[in-house]
């Protein structure tokens, strides 16, 4: 595995690790094409995925990738083999399955809040993920797993994150929680408590203005006294 390769994918990792809370075990959703490609390229999926992504992985599909890749008979049939040895995530198509593809895409819907990483080497696929915010794209090329770049759709997302104008639904609940623990937020059912208030004027206040009265008070008392000493000087 070259340096080069490696710190692309370490920079990237760590831009959804910060921007959209991506934690071990990372869990890789794989389609038909992927695992067809891998084995095609001899690439060893388990063996070589964790170290490219520096952390522990989770590889998983769906019962419709399983499907459409048996419907696809023995051009696909180790491909098939690859797919099943994965951990099946339930998806929302158990009576009527669909499309790999569609099968995927639903997965990802309402924020991606389970985390997924989409694995595929599906054009048309690839270029409906990079319509999402925060969903880190696999593919082979050259005989080698390569993990896209993010899309400008996940940079736009996190710009405005930054600027305060947009909070993802998955952080909503958990911003929530963590202003109760540390008692930002009033919890139902608790009353405010009222701010005890001073009763009464400022005692000061009304010392000065007693003094006020009184100086006014001997004001003609000091008159009449001069008025007596003239009349006597008379």
């Amino acid at each position: 595995m070259g340096v080069t390769r490696q710190k692309h994918a370490k920079k990237i990792m760590g831009f959804y690790k910060h921007s959209f809370q991506f934690r071990e075990p990372f869990q890789v959703l794989l389609d038909g094409t992927f695992c067809q490609a891998a084995l095609r390229n001899k690439i060893q999926i388990r063996e070589q995925l964790p170290g490219y992504l520096d952390g522990a992985v989770q590889l998983c599909t769906t019962r419709c990738v399983i499907k459409e890749l048996e419907s696809l008979g023995k051009a696909l049939y180790g491909a098939k083999l690859i797919a099943q040895r994965f951990q099946l995530r339930n998806c929302s198509h158990h009576k009527n399955p669909v499309s790999g593809s569609t099968c995927l895409l639903s997965m990802i819907e309402d924020g991606n809040p389970h985390h997924f990483f989409i694995a595929t080497q599906d054009q048309d696929l690839s270029n409906k993920v990079k319509r999402k915010p925060g969903i880190p794209l696999l593919f082979i090329i050259q005989n080698t797993m390569v993990l896209d770049k993010p899309s400008p759709k996940s940079l736009a997302f996190v710009q405005k994150l930054q600027t305060n104008q947009l909070v993802p639904e998955f952080q909503k609940q958990s911003i929530v929680e963590l202003k109760e623990k540390e008692g930002l937020v009033k919890k139902e059912g608790e009353k405010r408590r009222k701010r005890k208030r001073a009763g009464g004027p400022n005692p000061l206040s009304c010392l000065k203005k007693k003094k006020k009265k009184a100086q006014e008070g001997q004001e003609p008392s000091a008159e009449k006294k001069k008025r007596r000493k003239r009349k006597r000087n008379r």
